[in-house]
């Protein structure tokens, strides 16, 4: 098969929560253990971190990274969704997986998968363990994908676990209550491994240190850390990120990382990593910034941000998928700012008409667009040099337009 082939069979498999949602989340680790054995446990022939958490995994991920590569050391990077490619979600100091490995791997292993019914997360989990194995790297970062006691990521021991923080997210899967998310996000800490813990939330703090105690792993708070580090990633949420990167590196025995290692990696981390999308400047006058926040933690951090623009108007180009709660983030977004509803091209996009008309519960007022692309033409066109275009509410949207 092609590339393009390979990446088809693969979308059309099982349903991939990605694009479907529910339907294809799987509570099970069945399938990438059985899958880990025909691969020959490629995730045991490296040393990984493994990062979880509602909002700033992927930002923590990429810093991880960015310091490690910064220190010297060929560094594996799995994170989830993409943006723009497919080959985004599997990285080596940077560079993505070529593609005729992904056609190559998906080849050779496809009878399995087949019979095994492989979801479409568990089969890229298993590439990426694989292809890290191959090429000899000296650690991975892995980013859960969702939850994490049965996320097919939680088959590492790794040096260190790492949970940035927890909110309201994947309620349908994870629970209603932020204890209930906080013990799915806990079961990535394993027996006699140190966790590294975002932030001290009252509300689920218990939750980790009952769960540490169980597995005698030594635990860490990185928001009790003072220190002000500073990052080219732009956004004052990446303060938090900054503090739990750092904090997760002192439980790296074997690697010798510099206090100058830290302050360029972290300098350094689109260079390093390709990072895209968070608070992402992509012009000025008009100042577009896209953003993937997309709950009701991310996006109070980011619009909050957003108000303290210097603008004369406010354009947002606003897009959700469908099982989002609109009831809760809503409320958050600025009154006085001309919104362009849209729908993601995705199936789990929700519709532009729906939106727009839940919209105006809230007295957020705007035009209606068939898509992504036709709304930020339109606020482009609207917009003067001194108005200010925000661009998200769901990484799809921010995808489409980079």
């Amino acid at each position: 098969m092609t590339y393009k082939q390979t990446l088809d069979w693969m979308f059309a498999q099982l349903p991939m929560y990605q694009r479907e949602g529910k339907t294809a989340f799987k509570k099970d680790l069945t399938n990438i253990l059985a899958f880990s054995e025909i691969l020959n446990f490629p995730e045991k022939k490296f040393k990984t971190i493994h990062v979880g958490g509602t909002n700033g995994k992927g930002s923590t991920s990429h810093m991880l990274a960015s310091i490690l590569q910064e220190a010297g050391y060929k560094v594996g990077l799995y994170t989830s969704p993409h943006l723009k490619n497919f080959t985004e979600r599997i990285r080596i100091n940077g560079k993505e997986i070529p593609k005729r490995k992904v056609s190559s791997f998906i080849n050779k292993n496809k009878a399995f998968l087949e019979k095994q019914k492989l979801s479409f997360f568990e089969m890229t989990v298993g590439m990426a363990f694989d292809y890290f194995a191959n090429e000899k790297v000296d650690i991975a970062v892995i980013e859960v994908g969702l939850g994490g006691r049965l996320d097919s990521t939680n088959i590492i021991a790794p040096e260190v676990s790492v949970i940035t923080n927890i909110g309201l997210d994947h309620t349908q899967f994870l629970g209603e209550t932020l204890p209930e998310i906080a013990f799915e996000k806990a079961g990535i800490i394993k027996k006699n491994i140190p966790v590294v813990i975002g932030e001290a939330q009252k509300e689920v703090k218990q939750v980790f240190l009952k769960k540490a105690k169980e597995t005698n792993s030594k635990i860490i708070f990185a928001s009790k850390n003072k220190e002000v580090y500073k990052t080219d990633l732009l956004g004052d949420y990446q303060q938090k990120n900054t503090k739990t990167a750092v904090a997760a590196l002192q439980y790296l025995k074997e690697f010798k990382i510099s206090e100058e290692n830290i302050k360029t990696g972290l300098l350094n981390v689109v260079k390093n990593t390709n990072l895209k999308g968070r608070w992402q400047v992509l012009q000025e006058n008009p100042r577009v910034i896209c953003d993937t926040a997309h709950n009701k933690e991310g996006l109070q951090i980011v619009l909050n941000q957003l108000q303290k623009e210097k603008h004369k108007k406010m354009h947002i180009v606003l897009g959700v998928v469908s099982d989002k709660k609109l009831e809760e983030i809503f409320p958050l977004f600025p009154k006085d700012a001309i919104y362009y509803f849209c729908k993601p091209d995705i199936p789990r996009g929700l519709s532009e008409n729906v939106l727009q008309e839940k919209a105006k519960d809230f007295n957020l007022f705007g035009k209606k667009y068939s898509s992504v692309k036709l709304a930020f033409k339109k606020a482009l066109l609207n917009a003067n040099q001194e108005d200010t275009i925000y661009i998200g509410g769901s990484t799809f949207v921010v995808a489409e337009i980079i």
